[in-house]
């Protein structure tokens, strides 16, 4: 894959460096933040080879590119000379609802640190199932430094969470990164653990372990974000760049270690203390309800509301519930993947079914979800059904996660401990359930191969998309499509300006400039209608395009509407190629000998296939 080039192309359709407010990256998306989201092409981008899919959720713009997200995040920030996640201001230039800049705020704070978590959280695990085995001593120095790569990401996370945060928010890097200090400063620490009295100029502060929490140093840096613009827009300039730093140093410690430190705590012992009642009054509830919903929630993006809850219950209790039964929807997805791999007749679903589940397996879903299980909605369906399943067994076992990182194969170890053995029958459940399910249930498989044989043997027709007078392919000025060079067909001049499906199947191709459409009918013939001769350079003007790429069509159902007469004027030559670009498939393609031609008539016949 030519990771330069994509990345060249996902910036011109998102509309260019300059439409970019911020962007990072997670285990397969690019997460925009955008100015104008009408500049964006969200079509074109899913047009470009190596992108998967675009969606747009929780006041981003996110293009999901699969596992090679890392190598086209490289790319982009070298090509917007270091730029990387952040642009002054930060959020404050956001726009939408609240609920989806709150979402768009812990996605971007905390999307950076996924892959360290996930890998030191493995090791986390594995250490514990190395000690419980008998494989390591805990007083041995091995254990000492291997566990302290494991253990220091949770331990200085208020540190990590300062940078990605000021980024976030436009704060000064440096400064929140010693406000963060400050929280777990060893004297800070020690005057803790002493029990004495401490103050603030006579105002009582009250101590907190901040060593592993999330929402204090989040809610300071936000702060500290707005009370460094109020400083830059007020301090003389000869002396900003020192005196700001100074100010923030001097009101934000003490205001963060008084106010809102405790809250933070507060806040996230409360939360923690809320899903813990809630799986004691009825875990195996809990755990269905939690693994049904997640996938639902990830496609809506609303699923980071609830990682902060996550890391909270891992600080506070040094176990966490929820992520246990996440783990279920993940494997669930795969499973389903796994289903439609088995059953499909379809040759390219197949190879794309197997491709996602193997991604999935280790924990990255959005290619099954999102090429597979989601597109064919029955199996999408019985995911969410294995997993409550699956949740409702790993609920009932108590299982728990010592760690965070994306739910999989290698992050097994992270949920060794209490219910590991319920955890791991919850999963397979999940998994297996779902193969099950979809495999019974099935789908609308894109091709029945067999019936595609016999109806193709027997001659597929394509009908006229136009009205208008009949021509050979040599008769059409650009050489592309007169020498057949894109497959076989005819054109047409057309009479009229109404363009509609030539047959059943679903639009591939619907060029944003309206001139152009790719049909592949329900037997995979592919048909490409291209209006007049180098009619792209209009750029949309005088085409109105009526269907978007991926949407399903009926013979006759109109694709768009265009000016003959506006397109004569400016000088284009109005003859419209129909070709079946992948005609050399077929044995025999049979063109009309009629001279004029409606939207009901026949024009191309396709026999069988070689």
């Amino acid at each position: 894959m030519d990771f330069q080039s994509l990345a060249n192309n996902i910036l011109t359709h998102i509309g260019g460096e300059n439409n970019i407010v911020s962007f990072v990256h997670c285990a397969t998306r690019l997460r925009f933040q955008l100015k104008d989201r009408t500049k964006a092409d969200k079509e074109a981008l899913e047009e470009i080879d190596g992108v998967v899919t675009v969606v747009e959720s929780g006041g981003q713009f996110q293009v999901v590119i699969g596992n090679h997200v890392p190598e086209v995040y490289k790319e982009i920030v070298r090509i917007t000379n270091g730029r990387e996640d952040s642009a002054p201001g930060g959020s404050r230039q956001e726009k939408g609802n609240l609920a989806g800049r709150l979402v768009d705020i812990v996605s971007s704070i905390f999307t950076p640190l996924l892959g360290v978590m996930a890998g030191a959280g493995i090791l986390k695990g594995l250490l514990l199932i190395c000690t419980n085995t008998g494989w390591l001593n805990a007083k041995e120095t091995t254990y000492t430094i291997l566990y302290a790569a494991a253990d220091s990401l949770f331990y200085f996370l208020p540190l990590l969470l300062a940078v990605t945060a000021a980024k976030k928010f436009g704060a000064n890097i440096f400064v929140a990164l010693t406000i963060a200090g400050a929280l777990i400063y060893p004297t800070i620490i020690e005057l803790k653990n002493s029990g004495a009295d401490t103050s603030f100029f006579g105002i009582p502060v009250v101590l907190m372990n901040y060593t592993s929490t999330v929402i204090p140093i989040i809610l300071a840096v936000f702060v500290l974000s707005y009370l460094e613009t109020f400083c830059m827009r007020f301090i003389h300039e000869s002396v900003k760049n020192f005196i700001t730093p100074l100010i923030g140093l001097v009101v934000m410690v003490p205001l963060t270690l008084i106010v809102f430190g405790p809250l933070g705590v507060y806040t996230g012992n409360g939360i923690a203390a809320a899903i813990l009642s809630i799986f004691d009054v009825s875990p195996i509830v809990a755990g269905a309800v939690i693994a049904a919903l997640w996938q639902i929630l990830v496609i809506f993006g609303i699923h980071w509301g609830i990682v902060p809850v996550i890391l909270n219950n891992i600080a506070v209790h040094g176990k966490d519930y929820i992520k246990p039964a996440t783990a279920a929807a993940v494997f669930a997805q795969t499973g389903a993947a796994f289903g439609v791999m088995l059953k499909t007749k379809n040759k390219k679903l197949k190879a794309l079914a197997g491709s996602a589940a193997v991604t999935g397996i280790f924990g990255i879903t959005e290619p099954a979800v999102y090429g597979v299980t989601l597109r064919l909605k029955k199996p999408f369906v019985c995911g969410v059904i294995s997993a409550a399943a699956g949740g409702a067994i790993i609920g009932y076992s108590h299982s728990i996660a010592i760690a965070s990182g994306a739910p999989g194969l290698l992050t097994i170890p992270i949920f060794y401990g209490p219910g590991f053995l319920g955890f791991i029958i919850g999963i397979s459940v999940s998994f297996v359930l779902s193969i099950v399910l979809t495999y019974i249930i099935g789908f609308d498989d894109p091709v029945d191969e067999k019936q595609m044989q016999t109806e193709i043997s027997s001659g597929e027709q394509i009908y006229s998309p136009l009205q208008g007078d009949v021509l050979p392919l040599s008769e059409v000025s650009d050489k592309v499509f007169s020498s057949e060079a894109l497959g076989k067909g005819i054109a047409v001049l057309p009479t009229k300006g109404v363009v509609t499906a030539p047959a059943d199947g679903v639009v591939s191709t619907a060029f944003p400039t309206g001139h152009a459409y790719g049909i592949t009918t329900e037997h995979q013939a592919d048909i490409l209608i291209h209006i007049g001769v180098d009619t792209v350079k209009l750029e949309g003007k005088h085409f109105d395009r009526k269907v978007v790429q991926g949407q399903t069509v009926k013979r006759g159902d109109i694709l768009a509407e265009f000016d003959i007469e506006a397109l004569k004027t400016e000088g284009f030559d109005v003859k419209t190629p129909i070709v079946v670009t992948n005609s050399d498939l077929y044995s025999g393609v049979i063109l009309t000998d009629q001279k004029q031609v409606n939207p009901e008539d026949c024009i191309i016949t396709l026999r069988s296939s070689k």
